[in-house]
C-alpha cells in the first residue's frame, strides 16, 4: 500500500501542512504509510511541529489560528 514515491509523498504532506490543507495531509499519510486515522493525525502534528520549528516565516496562521475548527 502507499503512493510509490516516498520523496513526492513527503513533499506533498508538508505542503498540505504548510498550507494548513489538514485533510489533504492526513489522507496522503494514511496512503503512504497504510496506518489507521489516528496515527496519520499523530504522524501530521509530529510534523507540523517540526515544520514550525525550521520553517516558521512559511506559516501564514498562528498555531491557534491554524487548529481553528478541526476536531479530533
Amino acid at each position: 500500500m502507499g503512493l510509490g514515491d516516498s520523496k513526492t509523498d513527503a513533499g506533498v504532506v508538508d505542503d498540505a501542512i504548510v498550507a494548513g490543507r489538514i485533510i489533504l495531509g492526513l489522507k496522503t499519510l494514511r496512503d503512504h504509510l497504510g496506518c489507521s486515522l489516528h496515527e496519520a493525525l499523530d504522524a501530521y502534528a509530529a510534523r507540523y511541529e517540526v515544520l514550525r520549528r525550521e520553517r516558521p516565516a512559511d506559516f501564514t496562521k498562528s498555531h491557534e489560528e491554524y487548529w481553528a475548527n478541526f476536531y479530533s
